[in-house]
């Protein structure tokens, strides 16, 4: 069967829309702010831009005020908002709050859709995803969860630590994951919760240092301490958490793989244009043999990243598990993206390393991918276990 991964006329008059409203409108807004913005100002003062350039939630459905895409349509739209790292903050796809945007017009009750999703997906509040836990708990093993979730009267009580929780400083509401039943190690037994700002049993302990910075609302400790929640709080069914997560985790995984395909387009583009104005030992940079295998390794790493995104896209579009390809695909963007901006950085030279351009904030940004949304240790593994079970069914065994 021919399997066609050109974007439809419409998707392609919107990801059009986009490319010209990131040039416009947000790349001199994150030039400005050095691809750092913590001004809920600004934020709303890009977003009110996307929505009058019509742009703003495309992965959202008409209901909810977006534009209904699916995942191979995001890829063309997504791919064009991540040319900057504002684009995806300015037109609603930014982590964490599109993931959550996505899972909870899946599984949410109507009440809770009306409540949550769509002042979140208006841009009226923001949101994050609360799963992983300092060590010994939740991490790359989310069977690990620690957090718990007791019945009380009317409703549960939580209690637990997380960390690297992004986007929860200034969110309106956090999705906490935690455990209802069985033990730490245990493959089921997690529930979902929605838990408001301002609920006193949960309290932001501090913002984590990190090495990348451009993700709105920080990385931060939170503490769940007899935090009390109705009855009406659970999202999806209790103790089904686990499998309500992988609703949420393989879309998130390639839309992480599109934005970021967006930034290393832009760091060829940099260190493209770097190559063909630079003169130096009597001739362009871009006709020295080096620079040439550089930027051509670069290119074939995004065609290659490209090919694989829509692939994943494609299955997850046909409902399929698409656990293979998205794990193929997660850990070769990861990887590939962060080669296209180190060598970027490199055909740039001391430009590269400084600020005049913005090449080194996209290396910081890019490195921590290869451990968001599991580490690629991790992905290798679990694609490596499935290749294996493949073996041995066909061998009978």
């Amino acid at each position: 069967m021919a399997v066609d991964l050109e974007p439809s006329p419409e998707v392609a008059a919107l990801a059009g829309r986009t490319a010209k409203f990131i040039r416009d409108v947000v790349i001199p807004i994150e030039e400005e702010h050095r691809g750092v913005v913590t001004s809920d100002e600004v934020r709303a003062r890009l977003q009110n831009a996307a929505k009058e350039a019509g742009v703003f939630a495309p992965h959202v459905s008409p209901e909810f005020g977006g534009h209904g895409l699916g995942m191979l349509g995001r890829a063309a739209v997504f791919e064009e908002a991540g040319y900057s790292l504002l684009g995806p903050l300015a037109l609603n796809i930014a982590a964490p709050d599109e993931g959550n945007m996505h899972m909870l017009e899946a599984i949410a009750t109507e009440d809770q859709q009306e409540r949550y999703l769509r002042p979140l997906a208006s841009g009226e509040v923001r949101s994050c995803f609360a799963m992983t836990e300092p060590a010994p708990g939740a991490g790359s093993d989310p069977g690990a969860l620690a957090t718990t979730a007791t019945r009380v009267e009317g409703g549960w009580r939580i209690d637990g630590r997380k960390w690297f929780i992004t986007g929860a400083d200034g969110a309106g509401f956090t999705i906490c994951m935690a455990r209802t039943s069985g033990e730490p190690g245990e493959a089921g037994g997690a529930t979902m919760f929605l838990v408001d700002a301002g609920n006193p049993g949960m309290k932001l302990v501090r913002h984590l240092d990190t090495l990348d910075e451009s993700l709105f609302g920080g990385h931060i400790e939170l503490l769940f301490d007899n935090c009390v929640v109705p009855e009406d709080a659970v999202l999806g069914e209790v103790d089904q958490g686990f499998r309500y997560a992988q609703v949420r985790l393989g879309p998130a995984r390639m839309t992480h793989c599109m934005r970021w395909l967006g930034i290393a387009r832009r760091a060829q583009d940099i260190a493209v244009a770097r190559a063909a104005d630079r003169r130096l030992f009597g001739s362009r940079l871009g006709e020295l043999g080096m620079v040439q295998q550089m930027i051509a390794d670069n290119e074939i790493d995004i065609a290659a990243s490209r090919g694989l995104i829509l692939q994943a896209c494609f299955e997850l579009d046909q409902q399929r598990s698409a656990s293979q390809s998205t794990a193929i695909a997660k850990t070769f963007c990861a990887e590939a993206i962060w080669r296209v901006v180190d060598r970027s950085v490199q055909i740039c030279g001391a430009l590269g390393i400084s600020g005049d351009v913005l090449l080194s904030r996209f290396l910081r940004e890019v490195r921590p991918f290869r451990i968001y949304d599991g580490p690629s240790e991790t992905h290798r593994w679990a694609i490596a276990r499935r290749v294996l079970r493949r073996h041995d069914k066909e061998a009978g065994r």
